[in-house]
């Protein structure tokens, strides 16, 4: 079985580039995605998801340098969720 999923989108803040205890790089930044559309009563609605995106290794050094603010991506990937109580 694979999943894939494609996000295109604007960047919500610049990454932030650490490196794990090991010297691993990973860079993580928050992706906003938007659609709208008309209501049936003629309306016009839009609606914007966030999502948190991690990359890993020679990824991660790219998007650190490459990447900034409000720069719109496109990112295939992954979906990992999570939950906390």
């Amino acid at each position: 079985m694979y999943q894939k999923v494609v996000l295109i989108g604007n960047l919500g803040q610049d990454p932030e580039m650490r490196y794990t205890p090991s010297g691993r790089p990973v860079t993580s930044f928050s992706l906003a995605t938007s659609r709208s559309w008309t209501s049936a009563d003629g309306e016009r609605r839009e609606e914007t998801e966030w999502f948190n995106v991690v990359a890993w290794g020679n990824l991660a050094e790219i998007w650190g340098q490459k990447l900034a603010k409000s720069q719109q991506v496109y990112i295939e990937g992954r979906l990992q969720t999570h939950s906390w109580e």
